[in-house]
């Protein structure tokens, strides 16, 4: 896999002198090199994008449609591919690379459907006399060129995230995939070149994070859909000018679990959403507040599941977790547990790295203002904290800029409803953890945890345009 591997340009793949490696985190042996686009292929991208817009804007939404459809046909023609590109390029374990290869087929069938559904109104106007012999028609229409740039961490599905949207809207599509994980997206670009979508209105730029703000800035895109760490995000929204832009941004998500929660269920996921993928996940389970009547039995619970994870090498059929993207990525996340643990929190279990394997954490005696808690460590630690009262907990999971997801276990529905009225998400998660996703559902945050809607549907609405014609029924034919 150590072949040069080129970029896309309006459907054309290109190569260049300037060489990114593309390494394995588990050992850092160098599995590919990938050829960098320059400012001038950034350029003609965006110009491409345009031209090819002219021809997607057109196409009737059945072709929209079938072209998706094929698009998981060419998926499935290339599935080991996709699954050791995703374990060897990201690190992840051969259970969570085939689990996000099928999200990812999903997130592209949802688009497909969702194609067929852009539907419009009709407005009755006759609700004033001026309005008498009169109706208004809504209808939704593309935008234009969508770019895209996805994250790490799932760079498969949240690629499809933004390409199935895009493709089913009628837009054009340019792609900036993670510096560390080009190799599936340039894979999900053969495959859909494959299944039929115009050639001009397709690019996939792999460039400096730098670069990417000229696709940001650029008034010919007309909608950039992120998804990346907070500061990155917020910062691209401030040189976006006028288009408008979808964030999907950093959290810290909480788990409550009350007494009358399924104890033995509640652990069992919170382990499982907490260190999937190393807890390289912005809805991964990283403070955890517990019911003090409940508190040593699930802490001690949660010690034990936890402690029986394999860590190791993910092309091991029976690892658990696998590394971080880095060893620097590890190391950063050390230091937040020393220094957590220097300001008097305790480490329960975990705290261990080797290279860019970091065992899984468990912090008790956490505070609020440490890093640990108010920061988004996006790495395999959890906090664990003991509440009294209902409303304590929420207040402790509101206590922080993010607002992504979060998980309450309770039997309780009165809770269930304060919880949904009162957490500060995007998204509540009843008797199970905020890692719950399914592809098709309207997800995202606020504050801090950005803007916008992803799921097919929503992100659809997000990338085209509602325009209303009136119908003047007394200004026609005598």
């Amino acid at each position: 896999m150590t072949a040069e591997r080129p970029f896309l340009v309006g459907g054309e793949w290109r190569s260049s002198p300037s060489l990114n490696p593309v390494r394995f985190p588990y050992d850092g042996q160098v599995i590919a090199r990938v050829c960098q686009a320059a400012d001038s292929d950034i350029e003609d991208a965006i110009g491409s994008a345009v031209e090819g817009f002219e021809e997607t804007r057109r196409m009737p939404s059945h072709q929209r449609s079938a072209i998706l459809h094929r698009l998981i046909q060419q998926m499935d023609r290339r599935a080991d591919d996709f699954v050791e590109t995703l374990i060897l390029e990201g690190g992840k374990t051969r259970g969570v690379a085939k689990a996000e290869f099928g999200r990812a087929k999903e997130t592209i069938r949802a688009s497909a459907e969702e194609a067929k559904r852009i539907g419009g109104e009709i407005i009755p106007m006759d609700w004033t006399p001026a309005g008498e012999q009169r109706m208004g028609f809504v209808r939704r229409l593309p935008l234009g060129p969508v770019a895209g740039i996805a994250p790490f961490n799932y760079p498969l599905n949240l690629a499809c995230h933004k390409l199935g949207p895009a493709v089913a809207a009628g837009n054009s599509f340019i792609l900036k995939p993670a510096s560390a994980t080009p190799l599936s997206a340039l894979l999900l670009a053969e495959a859909l070149l494959e299944a039929g979508y115009p050639p001009p209105a397709l690019s996939v730029i792999v460039c400096r994070g730098s670069q990417a703000e000229r696709l940001v800035s650029d008034p010919r895109v007309a909608f950039m859909s992120f998804t990346g760490s907070s500061p990155v995000g917020w910062h691209l929204k401030s040189v976006a000018g006028r288009k408008r832009v979808g964030l999907e941004l950093g959290g810290n998500a909480a788990a409550i679990v009350h007494e009358d929660a399924n104890l033995d269920y509640a652990v069992a996921r919170i382990v499982l959403g907490g260190f999937t993928n190393a807890g390289q996940n912005c809805v991964s389970v990283q403070r955890v507040f517990l019911h003090r009547p409940i508190y040593h039995e699930a802490l001690s619970k949660l010690i034990e599941r936890t402690a029986a994870l394999k860590v190791g090498d993910p092309r091991e059929e029976d690892a658990d977790v696998g590394p971080m993207i880095g060893e620097q990525a590890a190391q950063t996340a050390a230091a937040w547990v020393r220094e957590a643990v220097a300001a008097g929190a305790r480490i329960a279990l975990g705290g261990r790295t080797v290279g860019a394997l970091f065992h899984p954490t468990i912090l008790t005696d956490t505070k609020p203002d440490m890093s640990v808690e108010c920061q988004e460590i996006f790495a395999p630690v959890v906090t664990v904290s003991v509440y009294d009262g209902f409303d304590e907990a929420i207040r402790r999971a509101n206590d922080t800029d993010f607002g992504l997801q979060s998980g309450v276990f309770t039997q309780n529905v009165n809770r269930v409803m304060k919880a949904f009225e009162a957490l500060e998400v995007g998204g509540l998660i009843v008797n199970d953890v905020s890692t719950f996703r399914l592809d098709h559902m309207p997800y995202g945050g606020v504050r801090g945890s950005g803007m916008g809607r992803e799921g097919p549907r929503y992100a659809i609405e997000e990338m085209t345009e509602m325009k209303l014609m009136v119908l003047n029924l007394a200004g026609g034919c005598p």
